[in-house]
């Protein structure tokens, strides 16, 4: 947990996902909605972010993650793009300082090889200077996509030559280290998952609402309304008995 925080003592840690996945949908939406030029909407999506994760993580979360560019983004003007990859640069700048003060751990998931050097650079320090922090993790996935992730996975596991489980096949993985998805949240009433995270939302619970991205990250009554919903999900895992999220059986 945040350090700085008083864990809530009501809190029920079997109804508090471990790890919920934002697909941060919606900004150009938002700002076009308010007369501002779209990129602003970018610029927006990423106030108030650290009070947001501490939000979170104080109730319980241990991880959270972040789709804030995909392998299918390059399509987008050269203009966006470019200022997308300015703005990430700032985002991994400034947490370096965060992650080291509030103990949080960063990944960075998907390909590094299109990224400009100094952005992957950045990503590399980000996880090397926290990768010893234990109060919890942040992950962005930057240049992501579910498929590509799990077609770099398989290419490594051959030149491996060994034979691979399901366990195994993970640690070749950008995400191999990282809690399967409890929640998954998807603004701006877009409902689909978008090649994201294909393998670690195999059980997790779906949820979609219309807010665009920036008006989530700024409200605390969203993130309550996340958390409450999520409690009213009845989690079977393709079983016939409800299971806590340990995966112990809890009864019919």
């Amino acid at each position: 947990m945040f350090k700085f925080f008083k864990k809530t003592k009501s809190v029920n840690p079997t109804k508090i996902p471990q790890h919920i996945a934002f697909i941060c949908d919606g900004n150009r939406r938002w700002a076009e909605n308010r007369g501002l030029p779209p990129l602003m909407g970018h610029q927006a999506g990423i106030a108030n972010f650290e009070k947001m994760a501490e939000w979170f993580m104080n109730r319980g979360v241990t991880t959270l993650t972040f789709f804030i560019f995909s392998t299918e983004n390059w399509d987008r003007s050269e203009e966006e793009v470019n200022f997308l990859m300015n703005l990430f640069c700032d985002v991994m700048e400034k947490n370096k300082d965060y992650a080291l003060k509030q103990n949080i751990r960063y990944r960075v998931i998907g390909s590094r090889d299109k990224l400009p050097k100094k952005l992957a650079k950045l990503c590399d320090e980000l996880e090397e200077k926290s990768a010893e922090n234990t109060g919890g993790t942040i992950v962005f996935a930057l240049n992501y996509g579910g498929q590509d992730e799990i077609v770099r996975a398989a290419n490594m596991a051959i030149e491996n030559g060994e034979p691979v489980t399901r366990e195994t096949f993970e640690t070749f993985m950008d995400s191999g280290d990282l809690l399967p998805i409890d929640l998954m949240v998807r603004t701006s009433n877009e409902c689909r998952i978008s090649n994201f995270m294909l393998w670690k939302l195999a059980y997790a619970e779906l949820l979609f609402v219309p807010e665009h991205w920036p008006d989530l990250v700024r409200s605390e009554k969203l993130w309550q309304h996340v958390l409450d919903e999520f409690a009213t999900r009845n989690r079977r895992f393709g079983g016939g008995k409800k299971k806590d999220y340990s995966g112990k059986a809890k009864g019919k």
